[in-house]
């Protein structure tokens, strides 16, 4: 029996944390989805297409992972793709406070869909994917927090949001 996983986010951009808690996850589970969430919350800097680009690029060819893209609950997702468990990564407690509730809410959803957390590297702690684009756009080096296709990207993203 395979052990399929679900790692959700909206990874806008995927960030060498992100890439962390992956390659970790894939160490107990057989394979995992890299869920792309349409969040209603956010506005993204990046389209689904430009996400799931730079997620393939940092994660290279590996046959154990998928990226894909889904709207709506994710319990639902997670139950039409037969998986059994998501993946969450925590940073700080402010993340374990919004994780567990989201973690409770998701089991009352779906008892059968278990959440695994993976707290990240002390190298990645302080990382969000907001706090790198607000860095980046605004001229800071991230080159040392996420992959360098995401470098490139958020570089051509300022470029073009630099007007005349």
């Amino acid at each position: 029996m395979s052990l399929l996983a679900v790692y959700p986010g909206t990874f806008d951009p995927i960030t060498n944390g992100h890439v962390d808690i992956l390659r970790r996850a894939l160490k107990l589970f057989d394979h995992v989805v890299v869920a792309l969430a349409e969040n209603v919350r956010k506005e993204p800097l990046f389209s689904i297409a430009e996400r799931r680009a730079m997620i393939a690029d940092a994660l290279g060819t590996d046959a154990r992972v998928e990226v894909d893209a889904f709207q709506g609950l994710l319990v639902e997702y997670v139950k039409r793709r037969k998986a059994g468990v998501v993946i969450r990564g925590l940073r700080a407690l402010a993340d374990f406070e919004y994780e567990f509730q989201l973690a409770h809410m998701n089991r009352h959803l779906a008892p059968e869909v278990e959440t695994v957390f993976l707290m990240t590297s002390e190298e990645s702690f302080y990382v969000s994917s907001s706090l790198v684009k607000e860095v980046a756009l605004m001229g800071g080096d991230v080159a040392r927090m996420v992959p360098p296709s995401v470098v490139s990207a958020l570089r051509a993203k300022k470029l073009k949001g630099a007007g005349p």
